[in-house]
């Protein structure tokens, strides 16, 4: 049996991010959310999130382009430039932003790394022993298949993570349509993850240049539960699939 989680990321940075996210689990395909902990509409967030409680929520661990939780600096604006500053202590910052999420009263199922941070080695090692210690399951890791664009970033990231488990659709974030979609379902083999970005009317973030609202639509079309359908791949959470295999 094939098996596929359909995750929407960013939840709390924007409400129009949250609404997308709930709106493509009510009416679509996802199956869970990650939400960012220091993100500015987290309250938001979780408030829709306790009123949605068949979305597994996870944790979307940040260390770039928001403020810092245990210290209230802004982080490095992006990867680079995270890559670029002086080496801190992140588990802190990692910790910090768990704890605040568990302290709603979500149970979180599963964590990732804005800007697929968390995969490097350092980070890593951080976020492994937090799963562990807060008996977290599933911790994505990035082996992305299927996609065409981006092709020097995915490489980078598919060479930090090691095979053993696929996503679809980080190659073509913010610009998934249902055709696209049901193209990257051909990739699905046992576990996979297919990562994404809805949204409604979203205005904080209109520099990231994402088209979040093609991205609702397309995980809500029927030609796409009919695509599920026909390749007899199942929807399921991060919390049936605990047996995640993560790189040392």
């Amino acid at each position: 049996m094939k098996r596929l989680i359909v995750t929407a990321d960013d939840v709390g940075l924007d409400r129009g991010i949250t609404a997308g996210a709930i709106e493509a689990h009510r009416h679509g395909i996802v199956t869970a959310c990650s939400i960012v902990a220091n993100g500015q509409e987290f309250d938001d967030a979780v408030a829709r999130l306790l009123e949605a409680p068949s979305l597994e929520v996870g944790v979307h661990l940040t260390l770039v382009e928001e403020r810092a939780l245990t210290t209230g600096a802004s982080m490095p604006r992006n990867y680079l430039r995270f890559l670029l500053s002086p080496r801190r202590d992140v588990e802190p910052e990692l910790r910090a932003q768990i704890e605040k999420v568990l302290a709603t009263g979500l149970r979180v199922t599963h964590l990732n790394g804005h800007q697929h941070l968390h995969l490097l080695p350092r980070i890593w090692r951080v976020v492994s022993r937090l799963a562990d210690e807060y008996r977290i399951g599933y911790v994505r890791v990035v082996h992305d298949v299927g996609g065409r664009g981006r092709r020097v970033p995915m490489a980078m990231l598919n060479f930090l993570s090691r095979p053993g488990s696929m996503t679809i659709g980080v190659a073509e974030a913010g610009h998934l349509t249902a055709e696209r979609v049901v193209q990257l379902l051909e990739h699905v083999s046992e576990t996979t993850e297919l990562v994404t970005h809805p949204g409604i009317g979203v205005s904080s973030y209109a520099h990231w240049k994402y088209d979040w609202e093609t991205e609702t639509r397309a995980l809500c079309d029927p030609r796409v539960r009919e695509a599920l359908r026909a390749r007899d791949i199942r929807l399921t959470t991060p919390s049936e699939v605990d047996e995640n295999p993560r790189p040392a």
